[in-house]
């Protein structure tokens, strides 16, 4: 799908709207709140993009709001109506939490990806062999069809860097990444192939951050940098990932000291010709490994 055709794309389109129509008819969001007979805490929801709105909600919000254009009333009621829609991630609600759904359909829908992840390969340059081991080994719980169901959902993320109008992808991976052998080193072989032809792509830059650059602004652990299209800069999403939970970050200044963090870990990283040479390093060192 299109990221200009995402139903995420367009709630965030639909939510920075209704913003702008309540700031500029002087509300609170808790006075909205009142109207709808909800929590300011919904509003919020529906401004962020997080969830859609009814249509009488939206009715409700336009007339509070003043909004008398029947043109401006009718693109915004499609927007609401396209939100709507169900994303092709919700077939695999089984094993997605609302926090991973959440961040599947920001992914679909981002412009630019940043992504930094120290100890393993990022999930969307992950190969099926690798991500297979991932879930054997992490998700002791689960049954054979959720695993099954969550490398298929691994592996169909992946598709956006080969679709129409791909996202650019910044990847920075920690040289643990390619000397943790998950998988075995056969597995591991396969992967950092494939990273070197992910390399070669024109929308992927990636870079490897060796052991040797010491302490750096990433020290305590992973986090994606996702930029939806014609958003400004605030309204860029960080995640950061723990083994219960997400958290999402938006305001100005957490989206500005995580992208000040991300520049620092690449500059302090392998340029893109000296990681692709950290790859085939760590390539040959897995030759004669058994497994």
């Amino acid at each position: 799908m299109p990221a200009d055709h995402s139903p995420t794309v367009r709630r965030r389109r639909l939510g920075a709207e209704l913003r702008r129509l309540r700031e500029q008819a002087g509300l609170t969001a808790e006075q909205v709140g009142e109207h709808l007979t909800c929590h300011a805490s919904k509003v919020g929801r529906i401004e962020n993009g997080r969830s859609g709105v009814r249509i009488l909600d939206l009715r409700t919000m336009l007339d509070l709001y003043e909004v008398g254009d029947s043109r401006v009333r009718e693109a915004l009621t499609a927007l609401a109506k396209e939100g709507k829609k169900r994303g092709w991630w919700q077939q695999y609600s089984d094993v997605l939490s609302t926090a991973a759904a959440e961040y599947v359909s920001l992914e679909a829908a981002a412009s630019h990806i940043k992504d930094f992840q120290p100890i393993l390969v990022p999930g969307l340059l992950q190969t099926e062999d690798y991500v297979q081991a991932l879930m054997d080994g992490g998700r002791p719980d689960d049954t054979p069809e959720q695993i099954s169901m969550r490398v298929r959902l691994r592996m169909e993320r992946q598709s956006i860097l080969s679709g129409e109008a791909p996202p650019l992808l910044w990847a920075v991976v920690g040289e643990a990444a390619l000397r943790n052998q998950v998988g075995g080193s056969a597995t591991m072989r396969h992967q950092i192939k494939a990273l070197l032809e992910a390399s070669d792509k024109p929308n992927v830059t990636l870079q490897i951050l060796p052991f040797t650059a010491g302490a750096h602004p990433g020290v305590d652990g992973a986090f994606t940098v996702l930029s939806m299209p014609e958003q400004d800069e605030q309204e860029e999403v960080i995640l950061v990932e723990a083994m219960t939970s997400s958290l999402y970050l938006e305001t100005e200044q957490q989206v500005s000291r995580y992208k000040f963090a991300f520049n620092h870990i690449r500059a302090a990283a392998a340029s893109p010709s000296q990681s692709r040479d950290l790859l085939r390093r760590a390539l040959y060192d897995y030759r004669d490994l058994g497994d």
